[in-house]
C-alpha cells in the first residue's frame, strides 16, 4: 500500500513538471502572437503594453513588473526601440532580456531634425523591422531558440511549432506579394505619417514616402506642407494613408495642397496577431491603389 502511494505520488509529480508552464513576458503584442503560436501550451504569455499601447512611449512601470514577476525569459523588439532596456535588465537580469530585433537585418532611415531654427538630415536605426514577414519568419527561430534553451524537455514540440509558423509567415507573403502585384507600378508610393513602413516598402519593392519623419517629432510649418504637398505631386503619389489611432490634422492639410486622397487608416505599430495586420494593411492599400 505504502509503495503504491509513493508511486501515486512519483506519478502526480511528473505530470505536474510536464505540464508547467514557462512564463514568458513581452513587451510588443505581436511579439506575444509569435511567442505563444511557437511556445503552445508550455508558454505562459504575459503581455506588458497591450495591443492598444504606443511602443514609441511604452515604458513599464512597477505595476506591469509586479504582473512579470517570475518570468524566465522578457522578448523585447530591440533596435532601439525600447531606451529603457538598461534599466530593465538591471531589475531582471540582462540574461533574461532578448532582443529580437538585433539578428534581424536592419535598415535606416532619414530623420530631419530643427535645432534652433538650423535643419539637417542625419540618419537612424529603423525599428519598425515588425512589418517585414521576412523577419517574423527568422524571429520565429530566434524564438525556438531561446524557449528550447530553458526548456530543452520540449525542445522537438518548439522546433515542430517554429517550422509551422514560418510555413505560415511564407504563405502570407505569397499572398501579400501577389495582392500588391495589383497595384500599377506607377503607384507603387506608400504615402504614410511617419515612417513606419520602410520594411514593408523594402521587401516588396515599393518606394516610402513619410509625412512627418520616424517619430512623429517633426515640427510641421507652412513651409514643410508646401514642400511635401510639392514632393507628392512630383511622386504621383495617388493617397496618404493615417495610421490607426493617429490622424494628424496635418496629413489631412498636405493631402489637399497636393490634391491627393486620404486613404482608410493602417496598422503601424500595434495590433494583437501578426497575419491579422499584414491582411488589414495589404487589403487596405490595394483597395485604394490598386485601380488599372
Amino acid at each position: 500500500m505504502f509503495v503504491l502511494r509513493i508511486q501515486a505520488i512519483l506519478f502526480m509529480a511528473i505530470s505536474s513538471l510536464a505540464g508547467a508552464e514557462i512564463k514568458v513576458a513581452v513587451l510588443h503584442p505581436l511579439l506575444g502572437d509569435l511567442v505563444q503560436k511557437v511556445g503552445g501550451d508550455q508558454v505562459q504569455v504575459i503581455d506588458l503594453m497591450g495591443p492598444g499601447g504606443d511602443p514609441h512611449k511604452f515604458e513599464p512601470g512597477a505595476k506591469e513588473l509586479r504582473e512579470a514577476r517570475g518570468a524566465q525569459l522578457y522578448f523585447v523588439s530591440g533596435k532601439g526601440l525600447e531606451p529603457y532596456l538598461p534599466k530593465l535588465k538591471d531589475a531582471v537580469g540582462a540574461n533574461r532580456v532578448v532582443e529580437v530585433g538585433e539578428t534581424l537585418p536592419t535598415l535606416k532611415a532619414e530623420v530631419l531634425c530643427d535645432h534652433d531654427g538650423h535643419e539637417h538630415v542625419h540618419e537612424e536605426v529603423d525599428p519598425h523591422w515588425w512589418h517585414s514577414i521576412d523577419c517574423w519568419r527568422r524571429a520565429a527561430t530566434r524564438v525556438r531558440k531561446e524557449l528550447a534553451a530553458i526548456d530543452e524537455t520540449n525542445a522537438d514540440l518548439y522546433r515542430k511549432r517554429a517550422s509551422a509558423v514560418r510555413k505560415e509567415l511564407a504563405s502570407l507573403h505569397r499572398w501579400a506579394t501577389g495582392e500588391l502585384g495589383k497595384v500599377p507600378v506607377e503607384h507603387r508610393t506608400l504615402a504614410t505619417a511617419h515612417a513606419a513602413f520602410g520594411y514593408f516598402c523594402n521587401e516588396h519593392k515599393w518606394k516610402m514616402l513619410a509625412v512627418q519623419g520616424l517619430n512623429r517629432e517633426r515640427v510641421d510649418s507652412p513651409k514643410f506642407v508646401a514642400e511635401v504637398a510639392s514632393t507628392i505631386r512630383k511622386e504621383r503619389v495617388q493617397a496618404i494613408f493615417p495610421e490607426q489611432r493617429s490622424n494628424p490634422k496635418v496629413l489631412r492639410t498636405v493631402a489637399e495642397g497636393a490634391g491627393v486622397a486620404v486613404g482608410k487608416p493602417l496598422i503601424a505599430d500595434g495590433g494583437d496577431s501578426i497575419e491579422k495586420m499584414f491582411r488589414h494593411n495589404v487589403e487596405t492599400i490595394v483597395a485604394t491603389l490598386g485601380r488599372k
